[in-house]
């Protein structure tokens, strides 16, 4: 078959970047004031997710330094809905495996099977809390704000959701998502009040990372203030959202989806695609077809997301545990999420298949793209007939002259 050229291209994005990250933790803590938050002695549970964040492991680990600072005895807690395979035993090879460890935060990290029935919302939805950190005498809620996606509202994806969900573990996962997605984000709204009513709660500190992937904004909050906090830094994480330089693609090639670059394995955001049952699709960006190419080591095989593309390989099918995988997609009710797409030898033939898909006369005037991730978009490459458009598209350089695609053990390097 014969293809498109490509063309390499760096997008550049709006970066502020925290440099002392350390520094502006403590700082942002001292505005909290933790030590008349807490009492001599007291266990203080720190929330850590199954999320990839940039400097996580430090962030952490001055949380705790804080705490201990200010007479108290914090530990580390997973907070990760049913992900790790819903088991306390996978919940901590996921945070060992982010770096997390009671070495390198400087405190215990824990993990529970077990939660506690902690309240009831207005709307009547039931709310639980690991058991561990309920059972501790204060909890610092510690997560990035960023884009949900599966819903948009005031909250989506942050300190409320790292409560409701995060904490929940897999039951108040399963009572968070039979929610109906235009209900979600007002539901966390809900269920974090029930958490903040408690008393608890001390303190949530709020992460943003810029489109480079480096922490971008840290800020922490008393409970009282936690909840416009989080509605302010949503919109500065759109803001920062890095997204493809069109609106309308014939095809993507994803090299690698996973866990650790977004809950749904690729970004809905960036690939304009939810496929789930009802929800209407966004009109941008639009994507004809998407071919993922693998999933990574991160993921531990929980392929989630694997539904959102239309072609995949060997090789990626093979990495997938499926126990992981269904776990998350029943409990999220995302089950079209898990279904898998045509399944091709290699990357070449996955490719090719998606071209020949689209039934052009000249698939050399299809528009494309090629991307690591869907998290990583600074540079990518594009068919060439997609240069005039770019060229003159504040933002986007044009790096090297057009090149045949080539298939060897990798498709088209990014580097």
């Amino acid at each position: 078959m014969k293809a498109p050229l490509f063309v390499k291209i760096r997008q550049h994005f709006p970066r502020p970047v925290i440099k002392d990250v350390q520094q502006k933790v403590r700082t942002e803590l001292k505005k909290v004031d933790l030590r008349s938050r807490l009492k001599p002695g007291q266990r203080v549970a720190i929330t850590a997710g199954s999320r990839g964040i940039k400097n996580i492991v430090a962030i952490l680990r001055t949380v705790a330094g804080e705490i201990r600072a200010a007479g108290a005895d914090p530990f580390v807690v997973a907070a990760m809905g049913s992900h790790g395979g819903g088991s306390a035993e996978g919940q901590k090879k996921v945070l060992a495996s982010l770096g997390i460890t009671e070495s390198s935060v400087g405190c215990p990290v824990m993990a529970a099977d077990e939660v506690v029935e902690v309240g009831i919302t207005a709307s009547g939805r039931r709310v639980f809390c690991d058991a561990l950190a309920w059972e501790a005498g204060a909890i610092v809620v510690v997560n990035r704000i960023k884009p949900h996606t599966t819903f948009h509202g005031p909250v989506e994806s942050g300190l409320l959701k790292m409560m409701a969900v995060g904490l929940g573990k897999a039951r108040g996962a399963s009572v968070f998502h039979r929610t109906k997605p235009g209900e979600m984000s007002q539901a966390l709204l809900e269920m974090g009040e029930v958490f903040l009513r408690s008393g608890k709660v001390v303190a949530g500190l709020a992460v943003v990372e810029n489109g480079y992937e480096e922490t971008a904004i840290v800020e922490a909050a008393p409970p009282e203030e936690l909840v416009s906090m989080e509605t302010r830094l949503l919109k500065a994480a759109y803001h920062l959202l890095p997204r493809l330089p069109v609106d309308e693609l014939d095809f993507l090639v994803v090299r690698e989806m996973g866990k650790n670059i977004s809950g749904t394995g690729m970004d809905v955001n960036v690939i304009g695609r939810m496929r789930m049952a009802g929800v209407p699709e966004p009109e941008h960006p639009f994507i004809a077809r998407i071919v993922v190419l693998d999933l990574t080591d991160e993921s531990h095989g929980n392929a989630t997301g694997i539904g959102l593309a239309d072609f995949t390989t060997a090789r990626l099918v093979e990495k997938i545990d499926r126990g992981a995988t269904y776990l998350n997609c029943i409990t999220s009710g995302n089950v079209q999420r898990a279904m898998l797409p045509i399944v091709l030898p290699g990357d070449k033939e996955a490719f090719e298949a998606a071209l020949r898909s689209l039934g052009a006369e000249d698939t050399c005037r299809l528009r494309g793209a090629i991307i690591k991730n869907t998290l990583e978009l600074e540079y990518l490459w594009v068919t060439a007939n997609l240069v005039g458009e770019l060229a003159c598209r504040k933002g986007v350089e044009i790096l090297a002259p057009s090149r045949k695609l080539e298939f060897k053990d990798v498709l088209l390097s990014l580097d």
